[in-house]
């Protein structure tokens, strides 16, 4: 290092300014930079860096450089030849390789001639062409650069060069400043002597290692706070593992249907069932699970009513008889109900089991209310740049009287409206346990197109009234994904990039904070 300072001082003794790639080509760009950065810090050099791309030979091209082009070669080779020459016979006299490439060149450029003389002389265009290259490190026509990386007889690369000044403070010969205050300096008193080096306030620090929350988290956390500015609950979501009842019959979806295969779910094959819906064991554990109705029991009195309990075996038989005969006004399915599907422990494949849950503990005491959810669930898909087997799922649910359509899109326009996103537009689908279901989109002005954002709807009466919720009481449901406004706000493409093996944990711990826009 010091040698390499004291190079650069005395190479500014007789000129204003120096290139560091012609007065310093064999070393690294990062050690001159570093000594610079040295006699920059004390005022003795000021400099500016370049950046630039260089085209290189390859070894092929030195080659011709030096003994001239496969074509040339070919030429010299025929000219030489007073009797003619066999085309078999060139690789002998100029290679295969010259042979190959340069006869059909030659050809083309009319050098040479079947059952003919050609020209007498030649101007070797692609020699020429390389030795400029090769001298200047690159070519006063782009088109000739091009031509010739696509021959792959050039390639580009990318160099960092530094143009350097005499500074306020130059000086040909490079005093060492002490960084540091003895006590022995103190006791001799040599440090009215030593050139002490300058503070720099302006360095920046080392970066302390800390966490870092993760995009999805981030946003999470935005979520979490429109639903709580609207009024709403959380419901718990701490099980991953769900019969095939809460998560499929409970919402009528009838036990045949596409979603229940093996290719959309997955199936746990151990234990092979569960037991039938009933009431959670007591449990140490502070956090009430999605089963508890109210803490500590599943009763709830007062002084003027009797005590109200939920009936667990009443619920799963009503879901049960309107899947399989209809009641409640519905025809219903009509199959023939198997325990044993219903039985079979799944991953979840979304978070409305939950909200099942909940909306049959209301049944208690049928009233007003808002619960949301967001949550990871699982499905097999297969992964690919937007679909992963298992994502996050926000979901909110709105319980009243007398809801209608019209309100669930007033809804919907103001709670996305504290996301940013106006103007919706809504387009009619179906939903087993939702009747009418509509699809939410969105315009997204860096696709300029719109998108689907979300699903919505009012779950069916054949849902609702097995729980026991009174006739005239509605509820709204909607839902999305956690990952897709994520990517838009971070601008990923790739959902592996986001969550899973792939992430980059350097994004993670440099990633902006979000805000979704608000009113």
């Amino acid at each position: 290092m010091a040698d390499l300072t004291a190079e650069i001082l005395g190479a500014l003794s007789n000129k204003n300014s120096v290139l560091s790639a012609e007065e310093f080509p064999s070393i690294q760009s990062l050690h001159v930079k570093s000594a610079v950065d040295r006699l920059a810090s004390r005022g003795m050099v000021v400099y500016e860096t370049i950046d630039r791309e260089e085209a290189i030979l390859t070894r092929e091209a030195k080659g011709i450089a030096a003994e001239g082009s496969h074509e040339a070669k070919v030429f010299e080779a025929v000219r030489q030849s007073v009797a003619g020459l066999n085309i078999a016979d060139l690789p002998g006299l100029v290679g295969k390789e010259s042979a190959k490439v340069g006869q059909g060149k030659a050809f083309k450029e009319g050098w040479i001639k079947k059952d003919k003389e050609g020209t007498d002389s030649i101007s070797d265009t692609t020699r020429d062409q390389l030795v400029t290259i090769q001298n200047d490190r690159t070519h006063p026509d782009a088109r000739v650069i091009a031509d010739l990386r696509k021959r792959k007889l050039v390639t580009m690369q990318k160099v960092i060069a530094f143009r350097i000044k005499k500074g306020p403070r130059y000086s040909k010969d490079f005093v060492k400043e002490e960084t540091d205050l003895t006590a022995d300096m103190l006791a001799n008193g040599s440090w009215k002597d030593r050139p002490f080096k300058p503070y720099n306030f302006k360095a920046q620090g080392a970066l302390a290692p800390s966490g870092a929350l993760h995009p999805l988290n981030k946003v999470r956390h935005e979520f979490r706070q429109i639903f709580f500015e609207m009024g709403f609950e959380e419901m718990p979501t701490n099980r991953f593992v769900e019969t095939g009842f809460w998560n499929f019959d409970a919402l009528f979806v009838p036990q045949q249907h596409p979603a229940r295969d093996l290719q959309d779910t997955f199936y746990i094959s151990d234990p092979p069932e569960a037991d039938k819906p009933r009431p959670d064991p007591p449990s140490s554990d502070s956090t009430k699970t999605p089963h508890d109705p109210a803490p500590p029991s599943t009763t709830t009195t007062s002084s003027t009513q009797p005590s109200k309990t939920l009936d667990y075996d009443a619920y799963y038989n009503s879901v049960k008889r309107v899947h399989a005969s209809g009641d409640y006004g519905s025809t219903g399915y009509r199959y023939p109900f198997k325990d044993s599907e219903a039985l079979r422990l799944v991953l979840r494949t979304h978070t409305t089991a939950i909200s099942t849950y909940m909306l049959h503990k209301l049944s208690l005491d049928p009233r007003p209310a808002r619960y949301f959810s967001i949550d990871r669930v699982f499905r097999n898909e297969t992964v690919d740049a937007t679909h992963l087997a298992e994502f996050h799922q926000v979901e909110g649910v709105i319980a009243d009287f007398c809801l209608t359509l019209g309100g669930l899109i007033g809804f919907m326009e103001e709670f996305f409206a504290k996301m940013g996103v106006r103007g919706l537009r809504f387009k009619p689908a179906y939903n087993p346990y939702t009747e009418p279901s509509m699809e939410i989109f969105g315009w997204h002005a860096g696709l300029a197109k719109w998108v689907e954002i979300g699903n919505s709807g009012m779950f069916r009466p054949e849902m609702l009234e097995p729980m026991g919720l009174p006739r005239d009481m509605r509820v709204y449901g909607w839902g999305l994904s956690l990952e897709r406004p994520t990517m838009i706000k971070y601008g990923v493409r790739n959902i592996r990039e986001l969550l899973g093996h792939k992430v980059d944990l350097g994004f993670v711990e440099t990633n902006a904070a979000v805000r979704l826009e608000k009113d």
